[in-house]
């Protein structure tokens, strides 16, 4: 067991490091107060190879790997993890067309989804079956060489502004078996989006549902096989589960990173913060639980790049997890920071209303304990 990293993951690390503080930090709470999604920094994040970051080579990815992605994702989400996050789907969406799509599909729309010149949607969650996916109504029914979309997606990431979403629709039978998956993309007749959803946090990142009314969209772009959408979504849900995990392993580092030095400067009874051992212990719980969460992740993260038929399972656990702790680890910075956490000239309001999100999206943290469940009580 070895837990250092290799010469080459330190270096891409200190990469992300420094594209997180040049480039992000200092413009993540105008980003946050004026809703704005940087599309100029995402695109110089694209650059570094960060936009199709395990996304084969050939097509403009970076090809690396899962433990490689949530080292990127951890370091980015220290400045934003608003935006962090929204590039963890890209990258989802991106790897379900690198892995499932055919060598047309591939050259079609990854190049300049690698670039972001072009940006991408994972479309699961629908206004009636959130937690419940298999059970997903959007209708695909075939009409010659084409699929005739009918439903809607809700809280659609990228909705309204994306170029291209993964869509999970149901061409058959109830349950996961009837469920495929196409690309549409965004300009095809049929395709509209809600208003743009007003969010506790996430601000950088636009939010919509997704509407296709009678959208005709080509055979050509399912990937994989009929029937094959559900397990393509779940298989996209491993990865995504352990990215946003690591994104609030970076806001969560950020708000101990925080709490450290307002507790080396503040002063209350004649002493500074750092001096009461009430703090320090919290301060100690806090560092140690973020560390418990980071290894797990990292594990789980080696664990589906080998194949390990336990990936899943661990992965849940990662997630699960990772953002919770992350979120009670921002909350605690809050705590530490008195009222000054709870204004925003401190980031720490912003990445505790960015974090809690990330207990209930990519499959809720109950989710999650289900799946645990399941293969701890398997015969």
């Amino acid at each position: 067991m070895d837990f250092d990293l290799s010469e080459e993951q330190r270096a891409f690390q200190d990469v992300a490091r420094d594209f997180a503080a040049n480039e992000m930090a200092p413009h993540a709470a105008e980003w946050d107060e004026k809703h704005l999604f940087p599309v100029e920094a995402l695109r110089k994040a694209a650059a570094l190879g960060f936009a199709g970051i395990y996304v084969r080579d050939d097509v403009g990815g970076a090809g690396l790997s899962r433990l490689d992605a949530a080292l990127v994702f951890e370091e980015l989400a220290t400045a934003c993890p608003s935006t962090a996050a929204y590039l963890s789907i890209h990258n989802m969406a991106a790897w379900m067309i690198d892995r499932f799509g055919d060598d047309d599909q591939r050259q079609r729309w990854l190049p300049a989804l690698t670039r972001m010149d072009t940006f991408a949607s994972y479309c699961l969650t629908e206004p009636g079956a959130g937690s419940d996916a298999a059970g997903l109504k959007t209708r695909a029914d075939r009409q010659g060489g084409h699929y005739v979309l009918n439903g809607a997606k809700a809280f659609i990431s990228g909705g309204g502004r994306s170029d291209v979403y993964v869509v999970m629709v149901r061409t058959g039978e109830p349950g996961p078996r009837g469920i495929s998956t196409v690309v549409v993309e965004n300009g095809t007749a049929g395709l509209s989006f809600g208003k743009q959803e007003k969010k506790m946090g996430w601000h950088s990142q636009p939010t919509a549902m997704v509407i296709f009314e009678d959208c005709r969209v080509p055979v050509a772009n399912r990937l994989g096989a009929e029937g094959e959408g559900f397990k393509i979504a779940m298989m996209g849900l491993d990865g995504g589960r352990l990215n946003i995990g690591a994104c609030s392993l970076g806001g969560a580092r950020a708000g101990l990173e925080a709490s450290r030095a307002h507790m080396n400067m503040r002063e209350q009874f004649g002493r500074k913060l750092a001096e009461f051992q009430g703090l320090q212990f919290r301060l100690a719980d806090m560092a140690t639980e973020l560390e418990a969460a980071r290894l797990l992740l990292h594990r789980a993260a080696a664990m589906l790049d080998a194949g390990h038929p336990e990936a899943t399972v661990q992965c849940a656990m990662a997630k699960r997890l990772a953002t919770d702790v992350g979120f009670r680890v921002c909350n605690d910075a809050l705590q530490l920071h008195g009222g000054y956490g709870y204004t925003q000239d401190y980031p720490i309001e912003r990445l505790l209303r960015d974090l809690r999100v990330h207990q209930i999206l990519e499959g809720t943290n109950e989710i999650m304990r289900v799946i645990i469940a399941r293969h701890l009580l398997k015969e």
